[in-house]
């Protein structure tokens, strides 16, 4: 009975975690960067750095992110990242459009994802900041 109950211990914490690494956008981000790798003619050459390097500096960040959110329970350090991601992704979008359409609609998801993320994440750094904008209970009177 024992490993049910770890299941249930570690869930909770683990959810976050395993949403932000298997959400379907972040699979629909490989598989329109494979489509990008295809239509470029496949290999590791030049014409790749670009739309390709961006793709790898958005995983990279985003794991950065990741680590400072929910590791580090730090919202405020996390956001920069956020937003320095979210330009990461529309500029990315723009750069795979001319090369594969279909990977540049992809992308789409991701960005609606981060925009949420992103203002989650604004959110708990502001209310970690101003107490007094979090709702109050009912019945007691704040100073």
């Amino acid at each position: 009975m024992w490993p049910q109950g770890a299941i249930f211990v570690a869930l909770p914490h683990l959810g976050p975690l395993l949403v932000w690494l298997l959400a379907p956008q972040r699979m629909a981000g490989c598989y329109a960067s494979y489509l990008v790798w295809k239509d470029l003619g496949g290999g590791f050459g030049r014409p790749l750095a670009l739309p390709l390097g961006l793709y790898a500096v958005q995983l990279t960040i985003s794991w950065t992110v990741l680590i400072l959110f929910f590791a580090a329970h730090a919202p405020g350090l996390a956001l920069p990242p956020l937003l320095l991601l979210y330009g990461l992704v529309v500029s990315t979008a723009l750069i795979w459009h001319p090369i594969n359409k279909l990977a540049a609609l992809l992308v789409l998801p991701y960005l609606a994802w981060l925009t949420v993320t992103t203002s989650i994440t604004y959110r708990l750094w502001r209310d970690s900041l101003c107490p007094e904008h979090q709702p109050q209970p009912v019945g007691e009177k704040s100073d």
